[in-house]
């Protein structure tokens, strides 16, 4: 499963997802592209089953490339614990997605293998994706 080696602090605050997506909005690295429309945490189990789903489809043709990585921890409190005695331990890993985000990338595949398996990956994720080409020219 996917998670920093390292990092400045154990804990971090929850945040605010506002916004489109500024960075990784186009498909730079294959031909087409996983585009997420909502907004959302995306786990690194949920990454690592697209990734499955990907790979198995594809069966040694084409590759893929993964533009999310989890680097922020969510913390969860014991269950039963009263009220005041501070924030839990970090449990999981999640990636800060935000609509316009190409989350994950192949290519090597012809136009109707991609669709349907981009169709299969986004399955796996707890948001609304579609699919995107490539655009020539820029």
């Amino acid at each position: 499963m996917l998670q920093p080696a390292q990092q400045k602090f154990r804990k971090q605050s929850r945040g605010r997802m506002r916004g489109l997506a500024t960075r990784c909005n186009t498909v730079s690295f294959g031909e087409y592209g996983l585009k997420v429309i909502d907004r959302g945490w995306v786990t690194a189990r949920q990454i690592e089953a697209v990734r499955i789903a990907l790979s198995r489809f594809m069966k040694r043709k084409g590759k893929v490339w993964i533009r999310v990585f989890p680097d922020k921890p969510v913390t969860l409190r014991p269950a039963e614990t009263r009220m005041g005695t501070g924030k839990g331990n970090p449990e999981f890993w999640v990636a800060v997605v935000k609509p316009g985000q190409v989350c994950f990338e192949v290519g090597g595949l012809s136009e109707g293998e991609a669709a349907e398996c981009i169709r299969l990956a986004g399955a796996k994720l707890p948001m609304k994706s579609i699919c995107v080409k490539r655009r020539m020219g820029l």
